[in-house]
């Protein structure tokens, strides 16, 4: 296992790996790199028109690319990686990162089939790591200042959110 332990103060980026950029969320991760709130370490991509060709490649040295997941994650040893290819990769990302102790986001849905989120679920059990969705509704201003005056009191209890 290659997990580090890591010491990091509250200023400090966290280091991140994009596992895939077919997805096309890799704007987030753009705009959170210039806003200095994450370190880029390796973007993988394993097909080259997109390696090549992403929000990511204007802001990063071509070195920082990989055609290779396994590698990249050895090489870079980032924190934390988002999967931002397929649903049916989120599974071999979550292979690639368990092991390694670094924790996995990918986007919504979790998994392909029941049977891969059961085993990426086990992965996370057998190595520590935290996987999460990315539910975007989560990151909307709205929804955190309604859960502000919830909190407050000011208006009454939430029995029920659609999103």
């Amino acid at each position: 296992m290659l997990a580090a332990s890591v010491s990091l103060r509250a200023t400090d980026p966290l280091r991140v790996a994009v596992a895939g950029v077919t997805h096309g969320h890799t704007g987030g991760v753009a705009a959170a790199l210039q806003r200095g709130e994450v370190e880029v370490v390796g973007v993988f991509e394993a097909d080259p028109r997109y390696r090549s060709r992403n929000a990511l490649t204007r802001l990063l040295p071509a070195d920082r690319f990989y055609d290779d997941l396994g590698r990249m994650l050895d090489q870079t040893r980032p924190e934390a990686v988002v999967a931002y290819g397929s649903i049916k990769d989120h599974l071999s990302v979550v292979q690639a990162c368990a092991p390694r102790g670094i924790h996995v986001m990918v986007e919504k849905p979790l998994a392909a089939s029941l049977r891969d989120a059961r085993k990426m679920a086990a992965l996370a059990r057998k190595y520590g790591i935290h996987v999460l969705t990315n539910y975007e509704t989560t990151w909307y201003p709205a929804n955190h200042a309604l859960k502000y005056l919830v909190d407050q009191g000011r208006i009454g209890p939430v029995h029920r959110i659609e999103v």
